[in-house]
């Protein structure tokens, strides 16, 4: 049989195998195995092919799989028999999780029993056809189209992009633009986050283009949020975003409240104060612990009878009535409140709410305290199989950063500038780039994983870590990450990968730059960093500098002591004069960043 053929045989053939299948495995039930070092070995002394259910507690077609797929007679019977059956909580585990995302959830992966990828399987699959798919591979063990070993990816000889690779992400970027309905792609709609910033980026700087795409989407958007409970549901299935899966993930309300408050700061649109004020009601009210965490998701459905479009459809009071909500998964992942705690600082940044502050410091020493490791790096949850991850330590380096440039505490500083070193220590791939996991997720499965979007932001964070704090190491990390993401081999891999185009830009000029000169218990000088947080650069420094405390980390720039708060907008280390009204400070910012100076592109 070909591969080709393996995928699409009849169900006439599967049904004929199953049933000379003994039938006492039709009515047990599967033996689900965690993922585990020993895994292969069990499958080769069993004489078994693997297969891998990847989900995740809040996922709809999971739980439709489970109950019809998994739980038919015929299913259950060839995998009782041909297969050691493995099931992972993709949130639990990032490494496999990343390796395995672009498959989405359900993702069905099938090994054979060395450790060899023969199909990696995307979503909802009917009984039939699983039945069917897995008596092929039981006959023909060997990989089908799906398992396919991706590219590898050579080293860049530059940092920066050539001009032909911007063009064409750049181009990309643009082709997968839905102009009819709003957000990029034309299949489930959601704000893809990377070509918001992009849009966002280029909007605060005047392009009228970018700032039409950027608008058209975050009202569009506006379809999938909750407005009884709160929150953003993960994705439309339809066009015109008005058909949600009701899933609530926190990487959805995190970045949605990061870009709507954005948007707000930018454009004073109530609409999106709104959106804002709606998710951040619901990551208080609904998904943070009464210790200060957050958690991590809320199912899509209420129950196996009643689903997600039946609850959601139903007013406050007709939910409250039933007494019951869908499941909260009640694990406190490091990563999960990096990422909350960025989007509460977003959100802090535009409103001025003390409240949304506090409650992201908080969560920052609750992970610290919970979550943290010995040289300065973090764990994933209370029990992991495996780890450390980069993305835990990645949001929560990001996350400390953005709590320096929030409240002008140097401890923030510190603590992104060790963990960054941390960072350095345990993830590096020596060739370029840096790796998803310290250890792979089973060293059977070969080289450990490089994901793109964890690079994307790794780079952003060490280079405006170190415009910030100055230590050239940081630079240095943001060059190793870009020679991973500047190679032709990976930019001619994807469309969307606008993302890498925000690095590129980020290397090549400073941010713009804030300096507040105050002590920090005066009023005015307060005054004048609550004005300094809200100008809307997506790309952006802002230091404190009270004389009290000594030089800034990073002492750059010199600046006068002043009888009077002042604030000082600079690019190219040189300096607007002092500001002393808060009012006046984004004219000052704007002129300043049309004298930064910009590499050329391809250089």
């Amino acid at each position: 049989m070909t591969n080709k053929a393996r995928y699409f045989s009849g169900v006439t053939a599967a049904l004929a195998l199953v049933t000379c299948i003994t039938s006492a495995f039709a009515d047990g039930n599967l033996n689900w195995r965690a993922w585990t070092g020993d895994l292969f070995d069990i499958a080769k002394q069993e004489k078994k092919l693997v297969i891998l259910d990847l989900e995740a507690v809040w996922c709809h077609w999971c739980h439709v799989m489970e109950e019809e797929t998994y739980g038919d007679a015929n299913v259950k019977a060839i995998l009782a028999k041909h297969f050691v059956t493995v099931r992972v909580d993709q949130d639990a585990n990032p490494d496999i999780s990343n390796r395995y995302g672009d498959w989405g959830w359900p993702a069905t992966i099938i090994f054979a029993s060395d450790g060899t990828e023969l199909a990696k399987l995307r979503g909802y699959i009917p009984p039939l056809r699983m039945a069917s798919l897995l008596n092929a591979f039981v006959k023909d063990p060997t990989p089908g189209p799906s398992a396919l070993s991706v590219p590898d990816v050579k080293p860049a000889p530059s940092i920066y992009l050539s001009k032909a690779q911007r063009t064409l992400l750049q181009g990309n970027y643009a082709a997968v633009y839905d102009k009819t309905n709003g957000g990029w792609g034309n299949v489930q709609k959601f704000i893809h986050s990377d070509s918001m910033d992009h849009a966002l980026k280029m909007a605060a700087g005047g392009d009228a283009g970018a700032a039409a795409m950027a608008q058209e989407t975050l009202d569009a958007a506006l379809n999938l949020i909750d407005r009884e409970w709160g929150g953003v549901y993960q994705y439309s299935d339809q066009a015109d975003w008005k058909s949600p899966h009701y899933e609530k993930i926190m990487s959805f309300q995190t970045q949605y409240l990061r870009q709507y408050s954005f948007a707000y700061s930018l454009w004073k649109k109530p609409a999106y104060r709104t959106a804002a004020d709606d998710i951040y009601r619901y990551l208080t009210e609904l998904l943070l612990s009464p210790e200060g965490g957050f958690y991590t998701s809320q199912d899509a459905d209420l129950n196996r009878t009643v689903d997600g479009k039946e609850f959601y459809a139903l007013k406050d009071a007709a939910r409250r009535k039933l007494k019951a909500m869908p499941r909260i998964d009640k694990n406190i992942y490091a990563r999960e409140n990096g990422w909350a705690i960025s989007g509460l600082v977003a959100y802090y940044n535009a409103t001025g709410r003390d409240d949304a502050l506090k409650k992201a410091l908080d969560a920052a020493r609750w992970t610290l305290k919970h979550r943290g490791l010995k040289g300065g790096g973090f764990k994933h949850g209370a029990r992991d199989r495996g780890g450390p991850y980069l993305g835990d330590n990645l949001a929560m380096a990001q996350a400390a950063l953005d709590l320096y440039f929030a409240t002008g505490g140097r401890k923030w500083l510190q603590l992104a500038a060790g963990t960054a070193d941390f960072i350095m220590s345990a993830f590096k791939d020596e060739a370029a780039g840096f790796l998803t996991a310290k250890t792979s997720a089973a060293s059977a499965l070969g080289k450990p994983v490089r994901q793109i979007e964890e690079n994307i932001q790794l780079a952003r964070f060490a280079n405006i870590l170190q415009r910030t704090h100055g230590a050239e190491k940081y630079r240095k990390m943001a060059a190793h990450v870009m020679r991973y993401l500047a190679s032709p081999d990976l930019t001619k891999q994807r469309r969307f990968l606008i993302g890498v185009v925000l690095a590129d830009d980020e290397l090549s000029v400073e941010p713009a730059h804030i300096t507040i000169v105050g002590h920090k218990d005066d009023p005015r000088a307060q005054a004048l960093h609550a004005a300094a947080r809200a100008y809307p650069a997506m790309y952006k420094r802002v230091d404190w500098w009270d004389k009290r405390e000594g030089p800034l980390t990073n002492p750059d720039v010199q600046y006068p002591e002043m009888d009077r708060a002042a604030a000082f907008a600079c690019a190219n280390r040189i300096c607007s004069p002092p500001v002393f009204e808060p009012g006046d400070l984004a004219a000052k910012v704007k002129r300043m960043l049309k004298i930064r100076t910009t590499r050329i592109a391809g250089e």
